[in-house]
């Protein structure tokens, strides 16, 4: 297939570009650099939010899109989120109209809000950042366009990414630094909270092998469907790693929208990976 991946030099995007070139994909990266980006694939500078005819053919007529691009992803509160928001939905309309048939566009547990147990594509949205208002607004666009615009779409909603932590901005990469800076003690919430959590690695796969099939579209979980408590995966991460530094707990409070427990209900994904 040929793929294009927009953010592709991101957190996730260097990740599935990698993958996708040694499933053997043809794979056109698109990101406003290419650092850290294999190159084995094409890059392309095409400016996606310029909205000018051709867009489908400048980005190399792709029989699927990936679309990761996302300015300020882990800043929740961000204005970028609203400004760009009509952006996303511009190129994604234009790709379609244009000829891309197979859209995949990457989600967030953000769109439901607070929310305790798993999550399906049947949950109830009510957002609670900027981040996660602007995803769930992108999401009801484009399940509508696809009808419109005659696309498959696969909304790949994601939950708790860890792992190639130099280039993150989670608790782990945050942790990682503090590590290679030599400090013994690092400030922590409770770390009550139980979430879903995947390596970025083990991510990509996921996102690829969703959006390469065709029996199982719409709102899909790419997620491990196993809730663990981010106390024990957070001293897991450190042993692992061997850094010789100690969890502070209860410094930080809890944010005010973060569940005891939520999960990805993994059902639609397990079927996909099953073959």
């Amino acid at each position: 297939m040929h793929v294009l991946v927009t953010g592709a030099a991101g957190y996730i995007g260097r990740h599935v570009v990698k993958e996708l070139l040694e499933q053997g994909h043809d794979v056109t990266a698109c990101d406003i650099t290419f650092k850290g980006v294999d190159e084995r694939a094409n890059f392309c500078e095409a400016d996606i939010f310029s909205h000018e005819d051709g867009i489908y053919e400048k980005t190399g007529c792709p029989d699927l899109l990936i679309h990761l691009a996302w300015k300020n992803g882990f800043v929740h509160n961000s204005p970028a989120h609203m400004e760009n928001l009509s952006n996303h939905i511009l190129f994604l309309r234009n790709m379609a109209a244009e000829g891309c048939k197979k859209i995949a566009v990457m989600g967030t547990m953000h769109e439901i809000g607070y929310h305790e147990g798993a999550i399906d594509e049947n949950t109830p949205c009510n957002p609670l950042s900027q981040y996660g208002i602007a995803k769930n607004a992108l999401r009801q666009s484009m399940l509508l366009a696809g009808e419109e615009l005659g696309f498959t779409l696969y909304w790949l909603r994601a939950y708790y990414i860890y792992g190639d932590d130099a280039h993150g901005s989670s608790i782990f990469a945050k942790i990682t630094q503090a590590a290679g800076d030599g400090k013994k003690e690092f400030p922590f919430t409770t770390g009550e909270n139980k979430y879903d959590f995947i390596s970025v690695q083990n991510l990509a796969k996921l996102i690829i092998a969703a959006s390469t099939q065709d029996k199982i579209t719409g709102v899909i979980n790419v997620c491990s469907g196993k809730p663990v408590s981010l106390a024990e995966q957070v001293e897991k991460y450190i042993k692992d790693n061997g850094f010789e530094i100690k969890l502070q707990y209860g410094v930080f409070p809890d944010r005010p929208y973060d569940s005891p427990a939520v999960w990805g209900d993994s059902e639609k994904i397990n079927k996909i990976m099953a073959g």
